[in-house]
Formats: C-alpha cells, sequence, structure tokens
C-alpha cells in the first residue's frame, strides 16, 4: 500500500523559470511534476493542490489565509502536508500556520530553493526530497526544511548570510 502526501505549491524561487528573451526569471507555473518525475517513489502517492504563483516577496496576508485554507482542507484526509514556497518570506507563512494550525495530527512541511530547480547548481531536488522524507518521519507540527536541517516552528528565522535557515533559542522570535 502506499503511503499518501499532499504538496501544496504557491511559487517562490524553487519555481521560477528562466526566460531567454527576457533574461528574466518568473513564476509562471509550478514545476512540481518536473521535480516529481526526477524521483523515485514507488512508494508514494503524491495529489497536488497548485495554489498560487508567486514570489513571496509579493505574498501578502490574503495569500497566506488562502494558504492556510489549503491547508486546512488537505488537513481532512490525515496525510502530511509539503508546502512549496519562496525563502525570502517562507519563516511568515510557517509562523502563521504554526498559530493558526494549532491541533495537527500530520506534520506540515514548508520547503523552497534558493536557486530555481532549472538551474544546474539549485538546491531544489535535494529540499523537496528531504521534505517529503521528513513528511513521513516527523511528528505533527509545523517545520521548515532546508538543506539538511528541519526547523519546528515558531523559532525559525532566514539567515540571509549563510544563505540558509537556522533555529533560534526559544527565547528569540
Amino acid at each position: 500500500m502506499k503511503r499518501k502526501l499532499i504538496v501544496i505549491t504557491t511559487g517562490g524561487t524553487i519555481e521560477k523559470i528562466y526566460d531567454e528573451q527576457s533574461g528574466t526569471l518568473s513564476n509562471r507555473g509550478s514545476v512540481l511534476f518536473r521535480l516529481l518525475k526526477r524521483l523515485r517513489l514507488p512508494y508514494t502517492e503524491v495529489s497536488h493542490r497548485d495554489l498560487l504563483c508567486k514570489d513571496s516577496l509579493d505574498m501578502t496576508d490574503k495569500d497566506r489565509r488562502m494558504i492556510l485554507l489549503a491547508a486546512e482542507t488537505a488537513l481532512e484526509e490525515q496525510v502530511p502536508i509539503v508546502i512549496l514556497h519562496g525563502t525570502d518570506t517562507m519563516e511568515i507563512t510557517a509562523r502563521f500556520l504554526h498559530d493558526n494550525l494549532p491541533t495537527l495530527s500530520v506534520p506540515v512541511i514548508l520547503t523552497g530553493a534558493m536557486k530555481p530547480f532549472g538551474f544546474e547548481d539549485s538546491d531544489a531536488l535535494q529540499n523537496f526530497t528531504e521534505a517529503i522524507m521528513a513528511a513521513f518521519l516527523l511528528n505533527p507540527g509545523v517545520y521548515i526544511s532546508m538543506h539538511s536541517k528541519i526547523h519546528p516552528l515558531p523559532s525559525v528565522k532566514k539567515n540571509r548570510d549563510l544563505g540558509t535557515f537556522e533555529t533560534l533559542p526559544n527565547d528569540r522570535p
């Protein structure tokens, strides 16, 4: 029997695509199926919810409420959730979910990338793979999974100097 997982996509760097004509990166649709195509998941059934297609710097409180609603709806299925999200405001969304999903029965894991999936040196596939594994191993709660490290909420912050996330001591928000 296959284990089930729900992936909610919101955009962010992990899903940015390079436009050769304009020389720009933008969110123009989910890359989830391209990510999944690179993985062997014979024991996992993945359902997806394409929710947003935004750079996380452009996310609003309304967008976070949409993510919360999507997570609440997905939680009805009682299976782990992975959310693809931009790293610039990932901690804000994760904290919002943590504060508004007080009684979880499964893990909710946010992940993203510092470089888009299509780039040779992207961390996207690594982070996505680790988030999937973490989704089946962690206790219920909200987490950020990046660069082989799990950060439980609420004490997580992006470390821009290191280009990753860190867990803060409990006395710091």
